[in-house]
């Protein structure tokens, strides 16, 4: 007898089985979410095509390239060649705030470049895996728009000190270097000021976006943790796990480039500013060194987060590892000392008299630090003992074997590597701050 036609269903890549069960059924309240989160990329996307990133058609590229190389680059060497005078006193400020704009026009540059192809290849949602075929858009839609309106306050909050620490410098130096007339003076002032805006506004939008990206999958890590609650099918949990290392390994090929462009500049910066301060034969003061001072500062919050966003969710995937080992091991032992165990015929599941909910857990700082104090509700109902054992340790062993994690070239970013790179950074920015923070 022939098999009744089937209807095809949707690969199981476009939606995780594991979190179907609490996607809402409802149209109306789906249509709502979704219109959210619209609005929510419609506003990222506009901030990031008014500073150059969206770069999709050709018109777009050379306006954005444009843009950049006369407001970034041409107005202030343009300003500084103006105002230079080679054997006067105020040489040296002229020749500080060159090597300044070198290093900030440089580091923008490479974050307008990797950001741009990057969003051109992709688009915003898939760039950010919150499109209906890689991310759960609305199961987490609340939580994606939180997530972006952090980007614009995680931008803000360090762009505004930064903004009033240039804008004080540029003021004093502007008692130092005296023009023909004041309205030159306000014209100088209010130029180079605004092309740091826009330098800076382009180096950190790129930085925040990557710790957008980092932390969007962050959500996805913690509600996997959660999810280990419920013992479902182990097969299930595998295909989920290996769907999100898939999507940290396509962060890791889509910033690579990108983290490592940005901490050669930002430590070739750094050693520069380090010779041209201990070579100068005079004083180092914040007037002529100041633009030193701000642009170290920005770079290095820049590659604070960066180094953050990746730490963090390769912290949260290789913390997976102890969440199974610890929810492998609960359900283990509370089977094992159940006092009773009673054989169900319907089903032939080992079922414990003694729950395991019952069971006081006490975790310690760091437990709480990885879990997020995810509490355990486990349930005890097995199709056989041993069966599932078997299968629960070979599910451990093969999260403990595949850690995941942001990556650079096989150099996993995680803790230890944080620290070695911002400790370096720090040491060079610090001294440079020693030698200029003089007055």
């Amino acid at each position: 007898m022939a098999e009744p036609p089937r209807l095809e269903t949707p690969e199981p890549s476009v939606q995780t089985p594991l979190l179907d069960l609490e996607v809402s059924h409802q149209p109306q309240e789906e249509e709502e979410k979704d219109t959210q989160l619209d609005q929510a990329l419609q506003r990222l996307e506009t901030f990031l095509c008014f500073f150059g990133f969206h770069q999709s058609s050709l018109l777009g590229f050379l306006l954005s390239w444009a843009t950049f190389l006369l407001l970034g680059i041409s107005v202030p060497v343009l300003i500084l060649q103006v105002s230079d005078c080679s054997g006067c006193e105020n040489y040296q400020i002229f020749n500080f705030e060159l090597h300044a704009i070198v290093a900030q026009s440089c580091l923008a540059a490479v974050s307008l470049a990797c950001t741009s192809h990057n969003l051109r290849k992709y688009g915003i949602r898939e760039f950010l895996f919150v499109d209906r075929y890689h991310g759960h858009m609305l199961r987490f839609c609340k939580d994606y728009i939180d997530k972006i309106k952090g980007f614009f306050r995680l931008l803000l909050l360090w762009i505004l000190p930064c903004f009033i620490l240039k804008t004080v410098r540029e003021v004093v130096r502007t008692t130092y270097v005296h023009h023909d007339s004041w309205w030159q003076t306000t014209s100088i002032l209010l130029a180079l000021i605004l092309s740091w805006i826009y330098l800076t506004t382009i180096s950190f939008s790129a930085c925040v976006l990557f710790n957008l990206v980092c932390n969007l999958q962050v959500i996805h890590f913690d509600d996997y943790a959660k999810l280990l609650e419920r013992d479902p099918n182990l097969s299930l949990f595998i295909k989920e796990h290996i769907r999100l290392r898939f999507y940290l390994s396509k962060i890791s090929h889509g910033f690579r480039i990108y983290l490592l462009l940005v901490f050669l500049v930002v430590t070739a910066s750094q050693f520069a500013f380090l010779f041209q301060t201990t070579g100068y034969r005079g004083t180092n003061t914040f007037i002529n060194g100041g633009d030193l001072v701000v642009s170290s500062i920005v770079q290095v919050v820049g590659i604070y987060f960066c180094l953050h966003g990746a730490a963090k969710i390769s912290h949260r995937a290789q913390g997976i590892a102890s969440v199974a080992c610890r929810w492998h091991a609960l359900i283990t032992c509370c089977s094992a000392d159940a006092p009773q165990l009673r054989v169900s015929n319907s089903a032939g599941n080992l079922v414990a008299s003694n729950p395991v909910g019952s069971i006081p857990l006490n975790f310690s700082e760091s437990d709480l630090e990885s879990l997020d104090s995810v509490e355990f509700t486990i349930n005890t109902q097995f199709a056989s003992y041993m069966s599932t054992y078997h299968k629960r340790q070979a599910f451990v062993m093969y999260l403990q074997s595949n850690p995941g994690g942001v990556t650079i070239f096989g150099w996993t970013v995680d803790r230890t590597l944080i620290t070695t790179i911002f400790f370096i950074e720090l040491s060079l920015v610090l001294f440079v701050l020693g030698k200029t923070m003089v007055l």
